[in-house]
C-alpha cells in the first residue's frame, strides 16, 4: 500500500495535501479520481469522513478539506435534460 490510510491506497488525497498552492478545482479533479478508485469495502461517505479525520483535521483551511466536506453533501436530484427528441409536436 502506497498511502498512509487504507481508504487512500494510491495516496491521492495525501499528495493533494502536500502540494503547495493547490487550487480547489485541482482538488476536485483529484477527489474524483480518488472516489472512482475507492478500494473494495469502502462506501464513499465513510471514506470521505475517514479522509477528513485523517488528513483534514490538521488542515481545516486547505482546499482539499473544502472539497471533502462538499463530498458529504447530498447531491442535487437529477433532472431530465431536454432536447429535440424529447419534444412532442402537438
Amino acid at each position: 500500500m502506497k498511502g498512509d490510510h487504507p481508504a487512500d491506497p494510491k495516496a491521492l488525497i495525501r499528495e493533494a495535501y502536500r502540494i503547495e498552492g493547490i487550487s480547489e478545482p485541482e482538488c476536485r479533479i483529484i477527489f474524483l479520481d480518488w472516489a472512482l478508485g475507492l478500494p473494495e469495502g469502502w462506501a464513499q461517505p465513510a471514506a470521505v469522513e475517514a479522509m477528513l479525520e485523517f488528513y483534514g483535521a490538521g488542515a481545516p483551511d486547505h482546499p482539499m478539506t473544502s472539497v471533502l466536506r462538499a463530498g458529504l453533501l447530498p447531491g442535487a436530484a437529477p433532472r431530465r435534460r431536454g432536447g429535440w427528441r424529447g419534444r412532442r409536436e402537438g
